[in-house]
């Protein structure tokens, strides 16, 4: 069985190919995340999209805790290592890492940041979750499709630092998962936003086969 917990704005808790990994793991500052470093049993990984405060977060008290290891680009990976971490795999958009019976692939993102900002998908084999990390769409979405065939995509609908509804409904045309969980939106006033809105645009361009579930933080949702 694969879970998805979302711990608020960009963050996740997920259980897949027998781990526990935690993706972007902003908990401490984060005023929507009901768990913070110390409720966490063991964590095997940590993914981290990009070094922005709001999704680095944690990532560095919660690996040395759990003595987990830190996947992410090249520049970040040595961030953490600089900090501290022991278990450190430093890659680059493209790359795929394999532990044990997880895959770990790095895809591309829009976004500024001091180092290559990144997606990433997970796969166990069987299923393929792709968190999108902060971006606004892009055309290449659709390769991911392609190679990845994420049944589950974790897209950002906050607007101002990320695509909003509008531009969310468009990735989840083109990666066409089967289910989209919408992050990183209500943490700050500058990123409110309704859910709902999400579904009226995917509606709109008449999206097919694509389900929304939305989470409260806390709340997971299971294959």
């Amino acid at each position: 069985m694969v879970s998805v917990k979302w711990l608020g704005h960009a963050a996740f808790e997920i259980e897949i190919a027998d781990k526990r990994v935690l993706i972007d793991p902003f908990l401490k500052e984060n005023p929507l995340s009901p768990l913070k470093p110390e409720d966490l049993q063991h964590i095997d990984i940590i993914v981290i999209t990009h070094d922005h405060g709001d999704h680095f977060g944690d990532s560095i008290e919660i690996a040395k805790k759990h003595n987990s290891t830190v996947v992410s680009v090249y520049e970040t990976a040595n961030k953490a290592s600089s900090e501290g971490v022991q278990n450190c795999i430093g890659m680059n958009i493209g790359g795929t890492v394999k532990i044990d019976g997880l895959s770990i692939t790095l895809t591309p993102a829009f976004h500024s940041m001091s180092s290559n900002p990144c997606g990433a998908v997970l796969s166990d084999g069987k299923t393929s979750i792709y968190h999108a990390g902060d971006t606004t769409v892009f055309h290449d979405m659709r390769v991911i499709r392609q190679l990845y065939k994420p049944s589950i995509a974790l897209l950002p609908i906050g607007g101002f630092y990320t695509m909003g509804p509008r531009e969310a409904a468009l990735a989840a045309a083109l990666v066409k998962p089967k289910i989209v969980i919408p992050m990183h939106y209500n943490t700050f006033d500058v990123i409110k936003q309704d859910p709902e809105e999400f579904k009226s645009e995917l509606r709109k361009i008449k999206v097919k086969g694509v389900k929304v579930v939305v989470l409260k933080p806390g709340e997971v949702y299971q294959v």
